[in-house]
């Protein structure tokens, strides 16, 4: 089982994934997850890498695939992988599928959790989070017990600045301009599996598992 998993921000993109990956038996990862391994053991990729982000540009394609194609070749068993927000651009789902090609593997599929803009708007700008203890509450769906104090340590929350409305919705820009060719690229192989993420976790972790089965199982 070879997954991609994408989804807008605030979708609930990485507690499904990991939900997928723990049900699959394989190792869930992100392009940023890879990066801290490199880094942290000092190899020469890593360094590369942390240049890029120490200067606080973006890592190049090349050098991002290239850390992803090796993570794969050492991950790769019998039972697969999940890569979670990766690939990004269209030139990265190439890169990953000529990398995959060059081992004689292909992906099984590429899921797409799915929901309206104005419903991410609302869940991300309702997030509180304490800046003490990190505990995250949400002014609908995760209320503290009393208004704008954290549970576990009583200090004030307070609201991200990239969870503000209007920074929600550039970051939500920004990724469909991006992911909009993936999603025909990836429609295109007969790989994508869109998923409507609108609903609670289990509704949602119900209906990805219903529909990923059933297209694994063709």
């Amino acid at each position: 089982m070879r997954l991609v998993f994408m989804g807008p921000p605030g979708a609930g993109k990485g507690t499904q994934a990991k939900a997928v990956a723990a049900h699959y038996g394989v190792p869930h990862v992100s392009s940023g997850d890879i990066f801290r391994g490199e880094i942290e053991r000092k190899t020469s990729l890593g360094l590369k890498i942390r240049s890029y982000l120490d200067s606080g540009t973006l890592v190049p394609d090349a050098i991002t695939v290239g850390a992803v194609a090796g993570w794969l070749r050492q991950a790769d068993g019998a039972r697969g992988w999940l890569l979670d927000g990766f690939p990004r651009t269209l030139g990265q789902a190439e890169a990953l599928d000529r990398a995959l090609a060059e081992e004689g593997r292909k992906l099984s599929a590429v899921v797409n959790l799915e929901v309206d803009d104005e419903s991410i708007v609302e869940r991300m700008s309702g997030r509180r989070v304490c800046p003490k203890c990190g505990h995250s509450y949400h002014v609908l769906y995760i209320k503290p017990r009393v208004e704008g104090r954290c549970d576990a340590c009583g200090a004030d929350l307070r609201v991200r600045d990239d969870d503000r409305p209007e920074t929600v919705r550039q970051r939500l820009a920004t990724y469909q301009k991006d992911t909009a060719p993936l999603m025909d690229y990836y429609a295109r192989q007969g790989l994508l599996v869109r998923v409507d993420g609108s609903g609670s976790l289990d509704e949602v972790r119900a209906r990805l598992f219903e529909q990923l089965e059933a297209f694994v199982g063709q």
